[in-house]
């Protein structure tokens, strides 16, 4: 279903990520673990086509599309989903005028318009948030754990089935934390899309247990595992899983 092939990426003149090599297969869920610095975003990035990076070798099929020829509006046509640590605010347009927008460009509204705003009551009622967030504009002046649920919000209506989860628990409170997981396990156990998790984090994985985890390091993956992995990585830290070459791969 996805697979990043033998994948090179600079900025500028340094190497981020060298001959990254990853598969998810339908319905998987997958966490990528790593320190700082490791190029754990810049996947994120390089999958959603931000033109600041620069691919100078490999590849990155989804169902038989290759994404690495596609601009960002291409890649999320495909229903490729990014929520970022840190969404971004976009003021004078509302989440309503973006989702109403994106459904029509994929021929998906099929709701009238009394429709479309009972549908979206009904998941605001899910995250816990107000339902004025429908007309709100996207992400502006809301906290962190406002933008995470804004973002869980137009999962919901635009039904993606590969999504990105970058950091997504980064900034939210215990409460915040529970509410954006269990959203997203039920989303999960409702569609089965294919989850690529960026985290440092428990919270989310104790939710969300991954199928498999791997540790990136230096802009390689360095070692592969399942959920033990990232409970290990939790207790002792990264050192036992990059320190030795034996396990760069299983």
């Amino acid at each position: 279903m996805f697979e990043i092939k033998d994948l090179t990426v600079k900025v500028l003149d340094k190497t981020i990520l060298e001959d990254l090599n990853l598969t998810i297969n339908d319905g998987e869920i997958h966490c990528l673990m790593g320190p700082n610095g490791a190029g754990k975003s810049t996947i994120s990035k390089v999958i959603m086509r931000d033109n600041h990076y620069t691919i100078t070798k490999g590849t990155i099929f989804y169902k038989n599309f290759d994404l690495t020829k596609m601009d960002t509006t291409e890649v999320a046509r495909k229903k490729v989903y990014l929520i970022s640590q840190n969404p971004i605010e976009i003021a004078g347009i509302t989440n309503a005028e973006l989702l109403r927008t994106a459904l029509s460009d994929n021929n998906e509204l099929n709701e009238n318009i009394l429709e479309f705003n009972r549908h979206l009551k009904d998941i605001c009622t899910k995250l816990a948030i107000p339902n004025d967030f429908i007309h709100r504009d996207i992400n502006y002046n809301m906290s962190g754990g406002e933008k995470k649920k804004n973002e869980l919000m137009q999962m919901w209506m635009l039904k993606p089935q590969f999504i990105i989860l970058d950091e997504i628990d980064s900034g939210l409170d215990v409460d915040a934390l529970k509410i954006v997981a269990s959203s997203l396990k039920e989303y999960y156990d409702e569609y089965k899309p294919s989850i690529l998790i960026i985290t440092h984090h428990p919270g989310l994985l104790e939710i969300l247990k991954p199928d498999y985890v791997h540790v990136l390091n230096k802009g390689k993956i360095v070692k592969n595992g399942d959920y033990s992995l990232a409970l290990n990585i939790f207790h002792d830290g990264f050192g036992a899983s990059i320190m030795s070459r034996e396990d760069f791969h299983e």
